[in-house]
């Protein structure tokens, strides 16, 4: 099958390659870390979720462990063959709009950093359009440290390597950034852009689509939860 590419995103490795340049087989690979918990201490016991860029169902699943009712979206229908238990959606985030509101919308794994800013607009006034009166939005943003210190790289306790090789600005306060995933069986890679933003910036963009910050929810201010403008 033939995936076209998003501008300035890519992938390799074996298996299928999403326009971001994500591979479904590592995605289905890399583990469950503290995310989940995070999630459920800061929304109500069994809150009907909307997750905003799924892929494999990495939190997805754990969430539906822990009670919750998730409709999960991704725009990769590879990845969404991966996701057992929820209702799933194949479309781009930028565009959904699916008629109902929903306790929770969830925007993880940095996507609010889209290089291009018409995309970061499209999901956050999605986030806002799907939020039900009294919900509020969670999202996860970079770490302070994201596009600095490079290349560096973590040992992962599964037995992996995760590289962050390199962030080279290519115009309009946008960065590519390449990152490499070796296991002991396969080694992919992704490049692909985004677009760092300050705490100022982040929570500018946040007022354009009609929200604000409720409270940072981690030390590092990674994971955020928003409501509705007040």
């Amino acid at each position: 099958m033939t995936v076209e590419m998003r501008e300035g995103y890519e992938g390799t490795g074996p298996g299928a390659i999403t326009p971001d340049g994500c591979a479904v087989e590592l995605y289905s690979r890399l583990p469950v870390r503290d995310e989940p918990d995070i999630i459920a201490a800061a929304v109500p016991p069994g809150a009907r979720i909307l997750e905003l860029g799924s892929g494999v169902g990495r939190m997805t699943h754990p969430l539906l462990e822990r009670g919750f009712t998730v409709t999960a979206v991704d725009e990769s229908a590879e990845m969404l063959e991966r996701v057992h238990g929820a209702c799933t959606i194949c479309g781009p985030i930028e565009n959904l709009d699916l008629g109902e509101t929903f306790d929770v919308v969830m925007l993880a794994s940095f996507l609010v950093h889209a290089g291009d800013v018409e995309v970061r607009r499209g999901m956050l006034r999605t986030c806002a359009r799907h939020l039900a009166e009294g919900g509020c939005v969670l999202i996860q943003r970079e770490g302070e440290d994201y596009h600095t210190d490079l290349p560096r790289e973590r040992v992962d306790p599964g037995g992996f390597t995760v590289r962050m090789l390199s962030s080279e600005p290519v115009g309009d306060g946008v960065n590519s950034v390449r990152a490499e995933y070796v296991f002991p069986d396969a080694v992919w890679t992704q490049t692909f852009r985004a677009r760092p933003l300050t705490k100022e910036e982040f929570e500018e963009a946040l007022a354009e689509a009609g929200l604000e910050v409720d409270e940072y929810l981690t030390p590092d201010g990674v994971w955020v939860r928003a409501v509705r403008t007040s």
